[in-house]
């Protein structure tokens, strides 16, 4: 397997393909068996243009891409500024399956996983590995992952939501040489590959673990038995000036979403926005279905613990360093983080370099993540969502 990332911010759409796709051919020296497209809204006249340019260099390549508000390739993140970024791989005894989701395609909850693998064009048995890529507005895509979870239990799911355009039919995805406005594209991967996830939620745990005592789908109303107001001011007290302020903003709750996790790391939870508050009644309303017994702990976020969490989830993450020329990286990352959130350019990819690796490393910023916590796939917010593509051997 062999690997080739690179970014144009040229304004010149025809010209920054062109030299992409050059510097491409040179690095991989043979014809690529997919290539994934990532092209900011700048462009959004010419979108068309994109498959054709590729096939006049690869005419025998898979293409999948989206719009993204920010591309990233060659390791380098191009924000509020033209930009796109492509991603080649020449991948060795990997079998390469496309598709394309509407809304109206999505099978109930009572269809068997037989459905779904019509839907993606993969089986089960072959074990495989998806990437996917969502338009914001025209499907539900929890509803899918819930679907691919149910169908596919062992298989890996990473991806994001395209960004750039503001309304339905604004923003691009690409399948071969269709060039799409709704629902989801994506490949499923199968064969000597696997992809490793790091999802780095950008969050720090406060007070203490707690079990929830008291809730009515996504209403807190117990923890520890006791009312989450009866809970919210004894943490603020102990809190340091600087994260009390934070508290006033940008406080989370953090759900463990594996029952049989009775000391939790960072990896375990899942962080999702506190939506609502009715103190009168001591209710909070969560971002997410809670159930009781279920272990949560508030968190807080900012730009420090933002980074500090994707440093410790980069240094958690172990691969073969001799390997590294076969590996591949995506990144789909929140349109919060970059530039807005750090105030530098590069922040999580130069981190990812730091721990990880020179592994070519390709994405966007989304309108939401895609990437797994435990044994479940979720759509994130604020989330840099790693897939780390590399042979099985």
């Amino acid at each position: 397997m062999k690997w080739s990332s690179k970014v144009s911010d040229s304004t010149d759409f025809e010209k920054g393909i062109r030299e992409c796709l050059t510097a491409i051919k040179v690095d991989l020296d043979a014809q690529p068996d997919l290539v994934i497209a990532f092209v900011s809204p700048d462009f959004a006249p010419v979108y068309r243009d994109l498959p054709g340019l590729i096939y006049e260099y690869f005419p025998e390549t898979i293409i999948v891409g989206c719009s993204g508000n920010g591309v990233i390739g060659n390791g380098i993140e191009v924000e509020n500024r033209s930009g796109v970024a492509l991603s080649a791989a020449k991948m060795p005894n990997v079998s390469i399956s496309p598709f394309h989701i509407t809304d109206i395609e999505l099978p109930d909850g009572d269809q068997p996983p037989e459905r779904w693998e019509n839907l993606l064009r993969v089986e089960k048995g072959f074990n495989p590995k998806f990437i996917i890529l969502s338009d914001p507005f025209s499907i539900e895509i929890q509803d899918l992952l819930k679907g691919m979870d149910y169908a596919f239990p062992d298989s890996t799911i990473i991806g994001g939501i395209a960004s750039g355009g503001s309304q339905q039919g604004s923003n691009v995805l690409y399948l071969n040489d269709h060039v799409l406005d709704n629902g989801v594209v994506g490949i499923g991967l199968y064969g000597d590959v696997e992809i490793d996830t790091i999802v780095a939620q950008g969050c720090k745990p406060i007070g203490e673990l707690m079990r929830v005592t008291g809730c009515e789908r996504n209403i807190l109303t117990g923890l520890d038995n006791k009312t989450p107001f009866e809970i919210l001011p004894e943490l603020y007290n102990d809190l340091s000036d600087s994260d009390k302020q934070l508290f006033q903003h940008s406080l989370f709750l953090g759900t463990v979403t594996d029952p049989f996790i009775d000391i939790p790391s960072t990896k375990d939870f899942l962080i999702r926005n506190i939506v609502g508050a009715n103190p009168d009644e001591g209710k909070l309303a969560i971002g997410e279905i809670l159930r009781e017994g279920q272990l949560v702990q508030f968190h807080l976020r900012d730009s420090n613990t933002s980074s500090e969490n994707l440093r410790m989830m980069l240094e958690e993450y172990e691969s073969d360093q001799d390997n590294h020329n076969q590996f591949g990286a995506l990144l789909f990352s929140c349109l919060g983080r970059g530039m807005y959130l750090y105030g530098d350019a590069n922040h999580d990819t130069n981190m990812f370099k730091d721990f990880v690796g020179e592994i070519p490393l390709t994405g966007f910023f989304c309108n939401g993540e895609v990437g797994p916590v435990g044994d479940t796939t979720y759509i994130h917010g604020y989330t840099s969502s790693f897939g780390i593509i590399k042979p099985k051997t």
